[in-house]
This record gives structure tokens, C-alpha cells and sequence, in this order.
């Protein structure tokens, strides 16, 4: 395997009013909400990993202790963004991204067809699934967290882990397993409250501030587009604002933090829209959500950015975005659409 690269409502002046009462109040409930338990899940976040991946991710995802399923998803995402046909320029192939060596070593016939096909990813796989346990097994008496000493390992090459007594002092290492450990957050199931973002207040605040402006597709708000935005251009602008990069469109920034469950959502969550409710790649539109229901929405061609309902049948999910989250993101993901 290779490293790391990483239904609408029309806007009135009373429902701008009542719009902001619920944001503040909803807003000031946050820290009622932040409290949580102790664990987390290893089951995975709805539709995180495309359906035809999940049954695979979960079953090879508990292998062994060292991994859970949304680690492996953390994984599988960070390399190939879920493209089966894959290739990077050093010659990576398929949806675990491995080189031939590293696939003619440790590929398995996950599938017990007979063959071991890099391109499929019911052998590519539990063929990531059970590297990563090799390679746990090799540092399992390094002091420190076993996962993060694995990751290590994947990075660096278990000798160095075992050098230096857990995760080396080598910058690219130490940012590979942080950006791993935080995306593997955003792939699983939360099993208590997800805290609030510090930033969403100011997120909201520059959203308001474009109500009313119409709806660009591709727009990013710049003099050259008369401040005009798309879904997620707004999105990005908003965050962007408060010291957050997220990607420029919708279905990556989902991966940008947790996802809490509608009755959890605060102000400042993200908020999704899909065709395809199995698949957080196919999501097409985004808003921020601003309490009561409603979310500030640039909807499409011929609308201004409004307020709107967001419980409607293609809702996906939310993100609470966090600036670890935004950066553990890779930036050359396949199957970006520009525009949603």
C-alpha cells in the first residue's frame, strides 16, 4: 500500500426573525448536548462507506484489536476515495491502493475465487484488513496504543516503531496516523453526543449575512461573481471565515467531523442531501443547519440563499465540522462534483 496523501421556503422578514430566535436558543442548548459516555462505537456512520463496500468493511474491519471498521473505512477513503480503479502516479493500484510488491507479499483471496485480484476490492479488501493485522502483530510489545503503533508501522515500517518505542519522530509518520485516528471519527457511528463546534456560531453569522444574494453554480462568492455561491461554495466561505479549509464540495465535506443524528443537530452542523442514502459519495447538495428545522440554503439556479426546511426525503445526514477534520481530509479525491 502506498502512504498517505491525503422543500424550499420562501425568505420574509418574519422568518428571518424567527429563524434567528431559533438559532440563538438553539445555539445556547448546545452545551447541554456536549456531554457524552465513555467508548466509541465501531459500528459505521449511515451511509460513510458506499453500500457495496459496507458489508465488507464491517466483517474485515474486526479482525483483529488492533483495527475496527472505521478505521479500515478511515483507511480504504484516505487512499482511493472508495474508486476501485485507482492508480496513483508511484504505480498504486485499486481501492487499497497497494504497489505490486506489497500486493504479491500480503494480498489475499478474500472472495476464495481462486485469484488474487488487486483491482477487486472483495480481495483488495481483506487484504488491508489483514496487512494492518500483520503489522500489528509485529509491534504488539511497543509501549503505547496498539492502533496508533500500526499505523506507525504501515507509515514508517514496524522497525522504526519498534526503534523508538511507538510512533517514530518522523513528522510524515506522526501527521499520518493523526489524520487516520481523526477521519476514522468521522466514519463511525457516534454512541453518545457529539460536541459542539467552537466556530459555528461565526460559520452562521457569515451565512446570514448572505441571505437574499442569488445562487450561483460554481460560485465562490469572489467580486468576479458578484458574491455569488453554489451549496457548498457558501459552505466553504462560511467556514473558511472562522480558520476552517474545507473541501470546495459537498460530498468531501462530509468527512470534515462527526456526524451526529437529526435529534442531535446544533447550529453550524452541515447538512446533506442525496439520490443515493447509502452512499456519502453521492451526496449532491450541503446547508448549515441553523436550529428549528431550517438550515441556510443556496439552493439552485433562479433562487437566492434562504432559509429552508431540511426535512425532506433525500436529507442524508450532517457534520459537525471540526479543523482537525477539515485537515485530515485528502485534497485529490476522485468523483468530486463541482458545484454540489
Amino acid at each position: 500500500m502506498r502512504k498517505a496523501w491525503v422543500v424550499a421556503s420562501a425568505v420574509c422578514g418574519t422568518c428571518v426573525g424567527f429563524v434567528a430566535l431559533l438559532v440563538v436558543g438553539t445555539y445556547s442548548a448546545a452545551a447541554g448536548l456536549a456531554g457524552g459516555g465513555g467508548g466509541r462505537a465501531v459500528g459505521l456512520a449511515k451511509g460513510a462507506v458506499p453500500a457495496a463496500y459496507q458489508p465488507l468493511v464491517q466483517r474485515w474491519g474486526n479482525l483483529c484489536p488492533a483495527i475496527n471498521p472505521a478505521l479500515l473505512a478511515a483507511q480504504l477513503y484516505q487512499e482511493s476515495g472508495w474508486n476501485p480503479s485507482a492508480q496513483s502516479p508511484a504505480n498504486a493500484k485499486g481501492i487499497g491502493q497497494f504497489i505490486p510488491g506489497t500486493w504479491e507479499a500480503h494480498g489475499i483471496d478474500g472472495d476464495k475465487d481462486g485469484d488474487r485480484d488487486i483491482w477487486d476490492p472483495a480481495d483488495a479488501i481483506p487484504s488491508a484488513a489483514t496487512y494492518d493485522c500483520e503489522l500489528a502483530g509485529y509491534v504488539k510489545d511497543v509501549p503505547g496504543d496498539q492502533t496508533s503503533n500500526m499505523l506507525a508501522a504501515y507509515n514508517a515500517g514496524a522497525y522504526a516503531v519498534i526503534k523508538y518505542g511507538g510512533v517514530p519522530p518522523y513528522r510524515e509518520t506522526q501527521n499520518y496516523v493523526k489524520i487516520i485516528r481523526t477521519l476514522e471519527k468521522s466514519f463511525a457511528a457516534p454512541v453518545a453526543g457529539v460536541e459542539p463546534s467552537r466556530q459555528a456560531a461565526g460559520a452562521i453569522t457569515y451565512a446570514q449575512e448572505k441571505l437574499g444574494t442569488p445562487y450561483l453554480w460554481g460560485g465562490n462568492g469572489t467580486a468576479a461573481q458578484g458574491g455569488r455561491f453554489d451549496c457548498s461554495g457558501l459552505t466553504q466561505a462560511a467556514y473558511r471565515r472562522v480558520g476552517i479549509e474545507l473541501p470546495r464540495v459537498a460530498n468531501d465535506q462530509y468527512n470534515a467531523g462527526e456526524h451526529p443524528s437529526r435529534d442531535e443537530l446544533l447550529p453550524g452542523d452541515l447538512v446533506f442531501f442525496s439520490d443515493d442514502l447509502t452512499n456519502s459519495r453521492a451526496i449532491r447538495h450541503v446547508g448549515i443547519y441553523v436550529g428549528g428545522g431550517y438550515m441556510i440554503n443556496a439552493p439552485y439556479t433562479g433562487a437566492v440563499i434562504r432559509f429552508d426546511k431540511i426535512d425532506t426525503p433525500d436529507y442524508f445526514g450532517a457534520t459537525r465540522v471540526t479543523e482537525d477534520g477539515a485537515k485530515s481530509l485528502p485534497t485529490d479525491l476522485p468523483g468530486s462534483r463541482p458545484g454540489a
